[in-house]
Formats: C-alpha cells, sequence, structure tokens
C-alpha cells in the first residue's frame, strides 16, 4: 500500500504547498513502510519533487487540463489509486484541493477530512489530529476504510528536503468528459500568493486610504511576503477582494502575520488565528487585535512602516 501526493502546480510551475505535502507525505510513508508516490498535472518541473523524497512521480499532459477541474482531475487520480495500490491520499488546503478531495472521496467511496495538522496519532486505528472551530480548538478524528484522504492546514508541517530519486512517468491524458468545472484563480497584485506565503503583510482603515498603499506592498516585497486587506478595505474598493482575509474571505495560517491599521474584529481574527506569530501595527492602544497578538507596536504607522522599511533593507 503507497501514499499518493497531489502536487498543485499553476502555470506549470509547482507550487510552494506541494513542497509540503510531499514532506508530509514522505514521512507518512516512512511510518507505514511503504511508497510515496507524487501526481501532478501538465508541470515542467516535477523533477523537483525528487528532493522530497518521491519514490514515483506521475505527470499527467493533456491540453485538455490545462485548467483544473474536480471531476476530470478526480477521476484521473481514481485511476492512479487503483493502479498504485494506494492507501492514503494527501492534499494541501487550497480551495481546488477541498473541491477536488470532496469529489475524490465521492467517487472512490472513502473518507475525505480535512485541516490535518500533523501527522497521524495512530496507524492502526488511523486517527489524525485536526483544527476545528475557526482553529480555536483541536479534535481527533479516526478515520476507516481502506482508502483515506486528508488535506493538510497550511504551513502545519514542515518543508523537509529528503532526497530521493523517484522514476518519473509521463502519462498523455486525452479523453476528457466534464459536465462542470470548479476553477479557483487568484488575481492579485503581489508577487507571493496568501495560500502559499510564509508572511503576510495586512492592512486596514488605518491607512486612510488606497494612495497609501504603497508603503505596504514596499514592506511585504522587502520581506517577501504576500500583501492582504481587512474587510472595509475591500468593500471600499482600496484593494481588490482576492485579498481579503478573514473568516468571511482567505483563511491565513502564515508563520508570520503582520496586521497595520486593522482594529482586529472577531470575524477577522478567526481568519487569521493559525498564523504562528502575530504582529499589530496600530495607533490605537485599546484596538482589540492587541489582545491577540503576539507581538504588538503603539503608534503611527506612517512613521513606522517606512523605518521599518530602512532597517529591513540595510540588513540586507
Amino acid at each position: 500500500m503507497s501514499v499518493l501526493v497531489y502536487s498543485e502546480s499553476e502555470n506549470g510551475k509547482l507550487k510552494k504547498s506541494s513542497f509540503e505535502t510531499a514532506s508530509y507525505g514522505k514521512a507518512l510513508s516512512q511510518e507505514l513502510g511503504s511508497k510515496l508516490i507524487c501526481v501532478s498535472f501538465n508541470c515542467s518541473d516535477i523533477e523537483l519533487l525528487n528532493k522530497y523524497g518521491a519514490d514515483k512521480i506521475v505527470n499527467v499532459e493533456s491540453s485538455n487540463l490545462k485548467d483544473f477541474t474536480a471531476k476530470t482531475y478526480s477521476h484521473v487520480l481514481s485511476q492512479v489509486i487503483e493502479k498504485e495500490n494506494i492507501s492514503v491520499v494527501i492534499l494541501s488546503s487550497s480551495a481546488d484541493a477541498k473541491y477536488l478531495g470532496a469529489y475524490l472521496a465521492g467517487i472512490t467511496d472513502s473518507s475525505y477530512i480535512s485541516n490535518v495538522v500533523a501527522l497521524p496519532e495512530s496507524l492502526n486505528p488511523f486517527i489524525v489530529r485536526r483544527s476545528c472551530f475557526t482553529n480555536k480548538a483541536f479534535s481527533t478524528t479516526e478515520i476507516n476504510g481502506n482508502l483515506k484522504i486528508i488535506s493538510i492546514s497550511s504551513n502545519s508541517y514542515e518543508i523537509n528536503e529528503n532526497n530521493g530519486d523517484g522514476v518519473i512517468e509521463n502519462i498523455d491524458y486525452n479523453e476528457v468528459s466534464s459536465t462542470f468545472k470548479v476553477s479557483n484563480v487568484e488575481k492579485q497584485s503581489a508577487k507571493v500568493t496568501i495560500a502559499d506565503a510564509d508572511i503576510v503583510v495586512s492592512a486596514g482603515r488605518g491607512l486612510k486610504g488606497p494612495e497609501h498603499w504603497h508603503m505596504i506592498e514596499e514592506l511585504a516585497e522587502v520581506l517577501g511576503a504576500a500583501t492582504a486587506c481587512s474587510k472595509p478595505v475591500s468593500d471600499m474598493g482600496w484593494r481588490p477582494h482576492s485579498e481579503h482575509v478573514g473568516q468571511t474571505g482567505k483563511p491565513v495560517a502564515s508563520n508570520l502575520y503582520i496586521a497595520i491599521g486593522i482594529s482586529g474584529a472577531i470575524q477577522h481574527l478567526a481568519g487569521i488565528n493559525s498564523s504562528k506569530v502575530k504582529v499589530v501595527i496600530n495607533s490605537d492602544p485599546e484596538a482589540p487585535f492587541f489582545k491577540a497578538a503576539d507581538y504588538g507596536v503603539v503608534g503611527d504607522a506612517f512613521d513606522i512602516i517606512p523605518e521599518l522599511i530602512n532597517k529591513l533593507k540595510a540588513r540586507k
């Protein structure tokens, strides 16, 4: 019985989440004493997965599969699952992967568990730890059945290199039949996407207007971070809705989350609660965000951010 990892790519290049899922998959396959098989679609740098211990790499090539479709991708993966005798499928926590996990579970009559944050606590029975209640608590879940499908929370498992020499198999897939399409395309100005970011720099109404957002973008560029915003900012049209984070926007599970001029409404805090370190910069010492922050700076962002950018550039 082998472990299969769905390695996501964008524009033919592997996403950071693929290295996290491969690292998790390798550790799990070692515990199970089995092989790790990574599967991607139309990927040009698939050989990078060898750095993370892949025993076999399957690249499905087809111009018909350029855009993600949950139904078609699931049917392709189900064929690989049957051929390779897969016992566990590992997915990321992206929107596409969640659509895929639910559909794949349906056509394979298997169990699908999301928000897994660690390696299984037990293999027989198969028990995993997962976050719940908008990341305010954890639960332990036992998964039954011959095939188990799990998605791991972003940045919940460390990326570990484990050099392998996996055989690369290219498969042509030309027969595509799909009655519906679910697609998730992120459009934002930042070079780093929120889903893949180790660091997220987010700002709110404290920036006073979209004309001041150049500070946020410059700070993000220096840190190699993604930019984000609070709901009121996206509602007012200062920033695109793709950058809205929080319970009603995109969830954030970055290693570092910097909130600038954001008061800290409960919906926003619920959506970023999985971030490991939270830093708040706000001129209001009574802002609710300070209670949830690991580090806080009381002061004017228009004074602090330029100085912070200069200090970071000097260190580089």
